[in-house]
């Protein structure tokens, strides 16, 4: 049976959510339900969101943008640049706002026990939803967040972007009580890059096409792109890809020095949640590309 999965996600900053989009978008065994964007220009994300499905054979895709906000502090998030390739690519523009909670509830209700939620953005859209129906973290199969480390640092920052831009959020989505919470870390994350001439060369499928089209606005301030939201998504389907170990996550919130810096404790017994410390960079290369 295919994985039912929804996808949470702030494409438009980062070039790998929409790399991981189209891993989502072409693998034969995920059976995608919707797309929430989140996390400022979040109408923008959607129209990025939908160019990826409507060149995947897949217009009218259920795709609702989210919370534009963190539930408490200031935002901090970057701009959805990559929408600037939106003028090249057919798209829709005007969605359903405010209806992204209704719609992730209604659907985990409609399947209880059997959706995977995938979040590669900030957390509030999840933080949101879990607040306003508490039962619904127990209806999912699972949660796989890309975020937060264990002792990795990115670019020099003590706390990972996605955390770091809702803390507040990371940390209610970490105690609501998933049946199977899984972080993928940036300190397996990072292990995974492509400079942009690879990049050019090997993203020769149509889908990976459009990504590399949009990932010109990326590559004009940083030298590769890191696969982490890919990452996420691919060891929902290849478990041989990371080794996840059992233990317990919290989030920095006292400190403004730390705030967001995610706090690891092993637990291999007792531990609610899982991370990714061990990767197979070649496994997940073969994994990923074998989709296209």
């Amino acid at each position: 049976m295919k994985r039912k999965i929804l996808l949470d996600t702030d494409i438009g900053t980062d070039i790998d959510d929409a790399v991981c989009l189209a891993y989502l978008l072409s693998q034969p065994d995920c059976e995608l339900l919707g797309i929430t964007t989140v996390c400022g220009d979040v109408e923008e994300r959607a129209s990025l969101a939908d160019a990826l499905c409507r060149a995947a054979g897949r217009p009218d895709f259920p795709i609702f943008p989210g919370r534009e906000r963190p539930i408490l502090r200031e935002p901090i998030h970057g701009k959805a640049k990559q929408a600037e390739a939106l003028t090249r690519w057919k798209h829709k523009a005007g969605f359903p706002v405010g209806k992204a909670t209704d719609f992730l509830r209604n659907t985990i209700r409609q399947h209880p026990g059997e959706i995977d939620l995938l979040a590669i953005g900030p957390l509030t859209n999840v933080a949101v939803l879990f607040l306003l129906d508490p039962e619904i973290a127990g209806l999912l199969r699972g949660l796989t967040i890309m975020g937060g480390s264990v002792g990795c640092r990115y670019y020099g920052n003590p706390a990972e972007y996605n955390i770091y831009c809702d803390p507040h959020a990371a940390q209610v989505v970490f105690q609501a009580g998933v049946p199977a919470l899984r972080v993928v870390p940036l300190d397996v994350t990072t292990q995974l890059t492509m400079n942009s001439g690879e990049m050019k060369e090997r993203f020769s499928h149509p889908l990976l096409r459009m990504v590399a089209d949009f990932s010109t606005s990326w590559f004009e301030s940083r030298p590769e792109l890191t696969f982490h939201d890919p990452l996420a998504a691919v060891t929902l389907f290849q478990e041989n890809v990371c080794r996840f170990d059992r233990g317990q996550f919290d989030v920095e919130l006292q400190s403004d020095r730390l705030t967001g810096f995610t706090h690891w404790r092993e637990d291999a017994r007792n531990g609610r949640h899982e991370a990714a410390l061990r990767v197979d960079r070649e496994a997940f290369f073969q994994a990923y590309f074998s989709v296209f």
